[in-house]
């Protein structure tokens, strides 16, 4: 396939988005130490408009770098604390009553914002945390028989810890599917931990600085729309999805015993939006088998439904999505 011709980006426009990323990626690791797939899964996020769930214990840097990027862009942020108690109108909001004028108005809560941090989301209640569903979907909120439009850049991140279990709600199959990637950190090496402690007595970490304008942001997502994939990449993504989902005919039976569910027509769209995201952040304009490679554990650890049987067995879900990738021709 003849890429260059089939793409519609000019060398300008890659070129200026470059740039763009560049920038992005510079203030992004110049503050944050390592966690690299972190980042990346940010900036997937950023130029798809989508949401991520990230998953990992405590102090690792998932609030620092969530507020990272939106200072980058001049965003406005919003963190949610989770907590059992929190109710649906603490995160959409809701009508008060106004005694001067003698009307109810609406106040709108802290989902209305470009960046919503959602700490520890699995410490919300199932109530709660489908609050968020209409905004994350839909891109709007109903409030007192009123739709509220969400701002045109709007990325939910939230974050969970596997460890802690007492105190928690499971997040939904539907409510996971909402989430374009899901991203699971580790310890930062020996190294890295050092330099983390030169930069806080340096104060690099926390300072902050806007460099780009949220139109820089709206620049790289209308671009990224336009980013070339070919039809035989297509049917390659529908052929992993549908491997998920009659994993029996593609990978051993020892692995796809430990199935219950597969992607659904999301996990489809998740790889296409997001592997254009990843071609320009790699400096192309067309998409490519490796592109689609590189995100599959973001685009289906969270989409393959596991039973108990592969906890018991210690089976991690990585190790099948690995089997069902080397099981489908690459185009």
């Amino acid at each position: 396939m003849d890429t260059n011709e089939n793409s519609n980006i000019s060398v300008e426009e890659l070129e200026k988005a470059k740039e763009i990323i560049n920038k992005i990626w510079t203030y992004y690791s110049d503050r944050i130490v390592g966690q690299r797939n972190l980042g990346m899964s940010l900036l997937i996020a950023l130029i798809s408009n989508s949401h991520v769930l990230i998953e990992s214990v405590p102090g690792l840097a998932k609030t620092t770098a969530a507020k990272i990027i939106t200072d980058a862009v001049s965003g406005k942020f919003s963190r949610i604390q989770c907590t059992p108690d929190l109710l649906p109108s603490d995160i959409i909001g809701t009508q008060m009553f106004n005694y001067a004028t003698n009307s109810f108005e609406i106040k709108l809560g802290p989902v209305y914002a470009n960046f919503v941090l959602l700490d520890e989301i699995n410490r919300s209640s199932a109530k709660t945390q489908s609050a968020m569903l209409e905004a994350m979907q839909e891109h709007q909120i109903s409030i007192g028989g009123y739709l509220y439009k969400m701002p045109d850049i709007f990325i939910v991140i939230a974050t969970q810890n596997p460890i802690e279990q007492e105190g928690t709600y499971l997040l939904s199959e539907a409510q996971l599917d909402r989430f374009l990637i899901k991203e699971k950190l580790d310890y930062p090496t020996g190294e890295e931990e050092l330099e983390i402690l030169k930069r806080m007595e340096n104060g690099v970490i926390s300072s902050s600085e806007q460099i780009l304008l949220l139109k820089d942001v709206k620049y790289l997502q209308e671009l990224s729309k336009r980013v070339y994939i070919d039809e035989s990449i297509k049917k390659y993504i529908v052929e992993i999805i549908n491997a998920t989902r009659h994993p029996d005919k593609f990978i051993p039976k020892d692995l796809s015993k430990y199935i219950t569910m597969g992607s659904s027509t999301r996990g489809t769209i998740a790889f296409m939006e997001a592997s254009k995201a990843v071609a320009l952040i790699r400096g192309r304009s067309y998409v490519i088998p490796d592109d689609i490679k590189s995100l599959r554990y973001n685009i289906l650890r969270h989409r393959i439904t596991l039973n108990y049987a592969a906890v018991a067995d210690e089976i991690e879900v990585e190790k099948i999505i690995d089997a069902i990738i080397g099981a489908i021709k690459t185009p």
